[in-house]
């Protein structure tokens, strides 16, 4: 199996940047887009489904805001939008399928980049999606989370993280939940893979940050501990320009290695 985690800044105009041209080029099982900015009716998909793709949503109640969107070749067994809770239901933040006995939660985690309001969202949420996570991991341990979780873990996932030291997607209380989450038993797919490499996920639009690879590792694949032998690979994609922020390719293998 091989998904993408995509934080797309608006489908549409992901589209408009040969989202779907490159997306024939490969051959992904699953498609999990964060900040899909629109809903179903807005947005032409028939060239999803040209390439085989069934799709799932969960907009935002808000106009262009937020929203996630899983798109696959594989039926799903069971599709949830949201996690029971309004407050980030409304928002479009949590969209959960299950395919067989695992289950992939695409999430847009919030950003706590508008102020100290927002900010306090973000820490609500976190505790809450913690809780909510352990939950279900009691009858569905096999559990994969992608999406954007706008926080970078550690000073290897940020360029600067000496002057980024107080800025949200940094602050100490948001890298000390990353490491509640990971002690947990959830697997950050990529540093098992590639615990040396530096590589990002978003880069500002400002003063060429991409091209100066003066990006932040914010998007992530947790994989729960019964999977994490199943882990063949986690990368970055930097080169899929579409967006302020890059795919993560996540590949298992279908059973646990022997």
């Amino acid at each position: 199996m091989q998904l993408i985690s995509y934080n797309i800044n608006g489908i549409r105009a992901g589209i408009k940047n040969g989202l779907i041209e490159w997306l024939a080029q490969h051959d992904f099982d699953i498609l999990c887009f964060q900040e899909v900015k629109a809903t179903t009716d807005v947005v032409d998909l028939t060239p999803f489904e040209q390439l085989g793709y069934q799709y799932h949503w969960h907009a935002a109640e808000k106009k262009g805001y937020s929203g996630v969107a899983t798109l696959a070749k594989i039926a799903p067994t069971n599709v949830v939008p949201g996690c029971g809770l309004a407050v980030y239901d409304c928002e479009g933040r949590i969209l959960r399928t299950d395919f067989g006995d695992l289950t992939l939660l695409n999430c847009y985690f919030p950003s706590g980049t508008s102020g100290e309001i927002r900010q306090g969202v973000k820490m609500e949420f976190l505790r809450d999606f913690y809780d909510y996570v352990q939950e279900l991991r009691q009858t569905r341990p096999n559990l994969v989370v992608v999406g954007d979780y706008n926080i970078a873990h550690t000073p290897m996932d940020i360029h600067d993280p000496v002057r980024n030291k107080n800025t949200t997607g940094f602050l100490p209380d948001e890298r000390a939940w990353m490491d509640r989450w990971f002690d947990s038993g959830m697997t950050d797919a990529f540093r098992y893979k590639h615990p040396d490499d530096r590589a990002y996920s978003w880069w500002s639009y400002r003063a060429g940050a991409r091209a100066n690879n003066k990006g932040w590792r914010i998007d992530y694949a947790s994989v729960s501990e019964p999977l994490r032998n199943q882990i063949l690979d986690c990368r970055m994609l930097p080169d899929a320009v579409h967006a302020d922020h890059c795919p993560v390719v996540l590949s298992m293998s279908d059973r646990a290695n022997e």
